[in-house]
Formats: C-alpha cells, structure tokens, sequence
C-alpha cells in the first residue's frame, strides 16, 4: 500500500492524504480525521453523531492507527481490543490502514397509500413524486394521472451525521451543512431512480414533486443555515410553503418543480401539516388529537375547529437509537416481545439470530418488564433484562445474539415516553379538554404503525383510553403530501391549516413540565 504522496504532488496536491481500504476497496483519507469521517461516506451510522455515546459504529481495523482513547477503552472490552475492534468515530487515521465493517440491512419502512385524484387539478402534467424526508428514512411515491406507479423507501443518509435532528443541526452549523444536503438529496436521487426503474418509465418525464418534512429535515434539505432553530427564542426564518427547481437539489429530474408543504412553526414542521390535511384532523367536528411519535413527538389538537399543536423532543429510543442493543427495525430486529412463564418469546424480522431490539420491541419488552413486577413504577429494574442470548463472557463480551435491557436504557425509555405522554396532556390541558371527551386519538408515522397499542398504553406512552378509539394512520405525512400533489386545490387547505394553527411552547410551559415528571413514572399496574 502506498504512503501519502509527497507535497506537491497530483494536481491537488495530497501531502496529508493516505490510502485506507474499505472493504476491499481503496479509499483516499486526510491524516487526522477519523475513520468516522471516511465510513459515513460509505454509509455507516454514527447515532450519537461520532461521540462516542453509542458504541455502535464497531468496525475492524488495523494499520498506522491512533491509539484507542479513553472513550474507547470504556466501550470496548479487551478481548473487542485485542481483535482490531475500534470505534469509527474515535479512531483516527495516522497512516496506511485496512477498515472492515459489515453494512447494516435494508431498513423496514412504512410506505403510503394509494391516494385519490381530488376535485382540482393534478400538480404534474406527466408523472408527480410525492416524498416523504423522515429523520430516519425517506419514503416516496410516484403518480400517474390513472394513479399510482410505485412506491419505495430507504434509510435516510443524513444518519451517518446523526440520529436526531438535534446532532444534524449541530454538526450543519459546524460547516457540514453542504454534506448534509448533499446526502439527503442524493437519497431522493436514489428513490426517484428506484420508482421510474419500476415503472419503465424515464426518470425526466417527472415534472413535479411534493417534498414534506418536518422543519429542520426541510433545512438541511435546502442547504439552509439552522442557526435560528439551535437557540432560543427557536422561531425559523423560512417556513416553506414554496415552489424550487430539481436541479437547486441537484435531483435527476432537474427541470421539475419542487414545492415544499407550510410548515407551522420551528418543530412542527411540513410533514403534520401534510398529516393533518391527510387525515381530516382540521375539519374534525369532534375533538381529535393526531400525534406522530418519533425523535421529535409532534402533537396536534383540534378542538372546536381551534388548532393546537406542540413539539417535545422524545429523543431516539423509540427509533432504535440510544440503547445499549437498540436498532433500527430491520433485519435481526426484536420487534416483538410477548412473556412466556419467567422468560421472553421475542419476534424477530427476518426470523434470523436476534442483533438487537427496534422500537415496537422495546415496548412491548417494557410492558412484560411491568407486568412480571421485575420493573417498578419508578423505573428501578431489578437487574438487567436479557431478552435473548446467553450469559456474558470472560471479560464483559457480549455473546452473539445476546439483546438485554440495562436500567440506562429504561431511564431513556421514560424520557422519551414522559415527554410524549405530558404533551399529550398539556394540549388536552391548554384546550380545557377532559380526556373522556376526545374523541379521537390518531397516531402517524412508521414507529406508531408497529407499536402494540395495548403495551403502549400500559407504560404510559399513550394516555389510558378505549382502544377502538385510536386509530393508527401509517405514514399520514406521505399520504398527505401525494394529496397535494394530486390535487392542487388543496394547496390552500394546507396553507390555512398552517397559518391557524397555534403553537404551543412547551419549554415555559408549566403544566407541561410538572406533566412531564408524572409521566416518566410508570402505570402501577402495567396490564390489565
């Protein structure tokens, strides 16, 4: 393997560049970044943002290597060590070096509906995309006018950076902003290549498209600086609700036009305003509440044909993020967790080995937990709950298969939970609304479409009510989005629906943060 070419030399000159081979392949490095840095470009996640929180960026690698650090030698255990195991994001290039890493498989991902032309007019004229851009994944669809054509998803590439928006914005503010665009965008690249490649159709005869988002995903999808939702007073300086070109986003179809839903404020972004539109939340008669439970748990009331909506930051558990054996739900995911005598019958996608837990596994594992009286109300775990796998080696090695569940993670587990539950009660709060008279409980997005409703309901996730009276909508910010664009007419709903909304910042609030300490506790009783 060659060393770094001397000063000078090529036409760039790579005095403080080396050779690192990725698999097989030769890649080209600068001396003294991180093997992080070169990985994400290759697709690896980082969800703690290359911290070193989350342990999970573990690769094999050897060469002209820096020493592994404090953080490292905390996380990995000295057999990990004595293997070449490292962690990506601490381990930094100092020379030639070899790097293996076994890419993750295909994320499962909550696709829409098929959605009905409307009584106004198409956006296209030949073939329209509807996208959704979550912060874990990216789902799309493409419509003819007889309907649609087909439909595709994919993990969202801006993972690599981060697996909240809070990490993404950090690390855009930190001069990354042009990567994060970039990668985003080539994943929608990816997916219109993907519905036209169905379809036997060219990807230029696309001439339209709806992009939907929550607020910072629609940022850092522009290229926008951030800066105004990092701090305080937390008020955007763009809210969407305008057309671009394909070729600002650098898309294969760069003459198309891009319209970017309302969004409502700086956490209540474009894609609840889509969800809204979606499922007739805005024209509900009855008192409803629309909530998508993800990284950022969006909440919408509509009382009297008043709109109040909220955002409180759940964090990433219930996106497979955060965790000691969290992941994604994909294959080797536990996705589900039924008790059976003192142990746990889990559900595996893939029916393969288990490799870790995703968010509908978790609560489900969290409601046997409180149910077999192993977990109290206060979140105090008797001792750590393995859910699959053997006992632990010599030396703190993880066997294969082995997925548990450690106090730390139950205490990021009532966090996230606390924080959706006390929103949900302080919109009913700020409404004067009892919860016996809601009529609804509509809950969006791919992590509320798995979740077991009873097991949510039994660790305080969702508020104790009658089941028949939740309704789970699927991927309602993609249903809406190809609403618009299969109707232009509903532009205007949309627009209303953003410019009447009232948020309601739950940072001062106080009934919401006295809300928030009752709801990290668990119900006593768990089941019933």
């Amino acid at each position: 393997m060659e060393e770094s070419r001397g000063s000078g030399c090529g036409p760039k000159g790579y005095a403080d560049e080396t050779e690192v081979t990725v698999n097989g392949k030769v890649r080209r490095a600068v001396k003294g970044t991180t093997l992080g840095e070169l990985l994400k470009k290759e697709g690896l996640a980082m969800p703690c943002a290359g911290m070193g929180r989350c342990g999970k960026c573990r690769v094999r690698a050897e060469g002209v290597l820096g020493e592994p650090d404090v953080v490292e030698r905390k996380k990995l255990s000295p057999q990990e060590l004595a293997g070449h195991v490292r962690l990506a994001c601490r381990t930094v290039i100092l020379g030639p070096s070899r790097v293996e890493w076994e890419k993750e498989a295909g994320m499962e991902i909550r696709l829409g509906e098929n959605a009905s032309l409307g009584k106004g007019k198409p956006l296209f004229h030949r073939l329209g995309a509807a996208v959704d851009v979550g912060t874990t994944t990216l789902a799309a669809q493409l419509y003819a006018e007889e309907g649609l054509l087909a439909q595709a998803g994919m993990e969202n590439p801006q993972r690599a950076y981060g697996a909240d928006v809070i990490s993404r914005v950090e690390r855009s503010l930190a001069g990354e902003g042009k990567e994060l665009k970039r990668a985003v965008c080539g994943g929608i690249g990816e997916l219109l290549h993907e519905l036209v490649d169905r379809a036997g159709v060219p990807v230029g005869q696309i001439d339209t498209l709806v992009i939907t988002g929550n607020t910072s995903m629609l940022y850092l999808l522009t290229g926008r600086n951030p800066e105004s939702l990092s701090h305080a007073p937390f008020r955007a300086d763009w809210l969407a609700g305008e057309w671009t070109e394909g070729k600002t986003l650098a898309l294969p179809c760069p003459d198309a036009k891009v319209y970017f839903p309302p969004c409502i404020s700086a956490f209540v972004g474009a894609d609840i305003t889509c969800a809204m539109l979606h499922t007739g939340l805005c024209s509900a008669v009855k008192p409803e509440l629309l909530t998508d439970i993800g990284t950022n748990g969006e909440i919408v009331l509509n009382k009297d044909g008043k709109l109040f909506c909220c955002s409180t930051a759940a964090g990433p558990a219930f996106e497979g993020a955060g965790l000691s054996c969290g992941m994604p739900g994909e294959e080797g995911a536990i996705f589900r967790v039924e008790c059976k005598g003192n142990g746990f019958e889990c559900g595996v996608i893939g029916d393969g080995p288990a490799k870790g837990i995703c968010g509908s596994g978790v609560v489900d594992a969290v409601s046997c937990l409180l149910q077999s009286g192993r977990l109290d109300e206060t979140g105090f775990l008797e001792d750590r709950a393995v859910l699959t796998g053997g006992t632990i080696l010599t030396g703190g090695t993880m066997p294969p298969g082995r997925v548990e569940l450690l106090q730390e993670d139950i205490r990021k587990i009532q966090l996230a939970k606390g924080a959706i539950n006390a929103g949900i009660r302080t919109m009913l709060h700020r409404a004067d609304l009892p919860l016996k008279d809601l009529s609804r409980l509509l809950v969006a997005g791919g992590f509320g479409s798995s979740m077991d409703i009873k097991n949510a309901i039994a660790i305080g996730l969702l508020p104790d009510m009658a089941r028949e009276r939740i309704v789970i909508c699927g991927n309602a910010a993609l249903n809406g989005a190809a609403d618009l664009l299969l109707d232009g007419s509903r532009r205007k709903t949309a627009e209303e629906i953003a410019r009447k909304a009232v948020t309601v910042e739950l940072s001062t609030d106080e009934y919401f943060k006295e809300s928030y300490m009752e709801g990290m506790l668990f119900p006593e009783e768990g089941n019933d």
